[in-house]
């Protein structure tokens, strides 16, 4: 978190802290699961290019290894500020407004929906682990409900990123500072 100047509420700074190096934790812990992701890929083209013997495994490893990286990493890309965001108006907006605007899309659009998402995702994991759901997709036929357990526990990562995030667009609505200013990212 960038220096904080002036006179802010411990426990406030506390919460934000403490959520903040949660996901700095969790967001570190969730990049390794690009290590066997790639070891993956790589023996599958091994396998097949080299030896003429592709793996039946692969494809539904590479692409649940990535869709758990991504779906994971997201509370740790809000709290980096790496989510897209319009700048064409957003510069030029004052703290205060730009508080408002975060507050206001927070409460209205952000909790709510992740809040429905986590629901039906839940009920899609549990409904996989009851049947032992298998995939479809190869021959390996993998069991589905570690995979769709992802999405729910993804929702949850972000709903606790979410919440310090609405504490410092509250706090920047009101006194018109930045409790922590994020950094433009460019791709």
């Amino acid at each position: 978190m960038a220096e904080i100047t002036g006179r802010q509420p411990p426990a406030l700074l506390a919460i934000i802290r403490m959520i903040d190096g949660f996901t700095d934790r969790t967001g570190t812990i969730i990049s390794w699961l690009s290590v066997p992701l790639v070891l993956a890929v790589a023996y599958e083209v091994g396998a097949r290019y080299l030896f003429n013997a592709p793996t039946i495994w692969a494809y539904d490893a590479t692409y649940m290894l990535y869709g758990s990286l991504f779906m994971l990493g997201a509370a740790y890309a809000l709290h980096k500020g790496a989510h897209i965001r319009t700048d064409f108006f957003w510069e030029k907006f004052s703290i205060r407004r730009k508080g408002w605007i975060d507050t206001i899309s927070y409460v209205v659009f952000f909790f709510p929906s992740l809040i429905m998402l986590f629901l039906i995702s839940w009920n899609e994991f549990y409904y996989a682990w009851l049947i032992n759901e298998t995939s479809d997709q190869t021959p390996w036929r993998p069991v589905l409900w570690p995979f769709k357990f992802v999405v729910p526990f993804a929702c949850l990562l972000l709903l606790v990123q979410g919440v310090s995030e609405l504490i410092k667009s509250i706090y920047m609505a009101r006194t018109g500072v930045e409790l922590e200013h994020k950094e433009k990212v460019e791709i």
